[in-house]
C-alpha cells in the first residue's frame, strides 16, 4: 500500500493523501479536499513565507498577508478643543491634522468587530461582493431609536 500512494505521488506530483477508493482493474483516483476560498484566505501567491504582525485587538500572531488592515480617522483633539484651539487661532482657516492608525486585526476579531462580515458563497464570488459597503449603524435617518 505504501508503494502505491508513493508512486501515485510521484505520478501526480501532489500528496496523496485523500485517497478516493477506485475500480481495482481502473486507474488509482486521487480526490482533493475542497477549497473554500480561492486564495485560501490569504495574498502570498508564490511566497513560501510572509512575515508575521500581532493583532491589534488581542495580540495573536497573523501572516501579514492574511491580516485585514484598515486605517482609522480621527481627530487629535476631541471637538470642544478643537473649538478653543480655532478662538485662539491667529489663521482663521487653520485645520488641525488628522490621525491616521493603521489597524490590523485577525480573522476572528474583525468578524466580531464587524470590521468585515460572514458572506454567501454567491456573493462572495461575484464582482459585487468585493465592493465594500460599510454599514452606518444607527448614523443615518432611519426611523429607528
Amino acid at each position: 500500500a505504501q508503494a502505491i500512494l508513493a508512486q501515485a505521488a510521484a505520478v501526480s506530483g501532489r500528496s496523496a493523501y485523500p485517497l478516493a477508493p477506485a475500480h481495482p482493474s481502473g486507474p488509482l483516483v486521487l480526490a482533493t479536499m475542497p477549497s473554500k476560498r480561492r486564495n485560501n484566505g490569504r495574498s502570498k501567491h508564490g511566497r513560501g513565507h510572509t512575515a508575521i504582525v500581532r493583532c491589534s485587538n488581542c495580540a495573536r500572531c497573523v501572516p501579514k498577508d492574511k491580516a485585514i488592515k484598515r486605517f482609522q480617522v480621527r481627530n487629535i483633539v476631541d471637538a470642544s478643543s478643537q473649538r478653543d484651539l480655532r478662538d485662539a487661532s491667529v489663521y482663521a482657516t487653520f485645520m488641525l491634522p488628522k490621525l491616521y492608525m493603521k489597524m490590523i486585526y485577525c480573522v476572528s476579531c474583525a468578524i466580531h468587530g464587524r470590521v468585515v462580515r460572514v458572506r454567501n458563497k454567491k456573493v462572495r464570488a461575484s464582482p459585487e461582493g468585493r465592493i465594500y459597503v460599510r454599514p452606518n449603524f444607527g448614523k443615518g435617518g432611519g426611523k429607528g431609536k
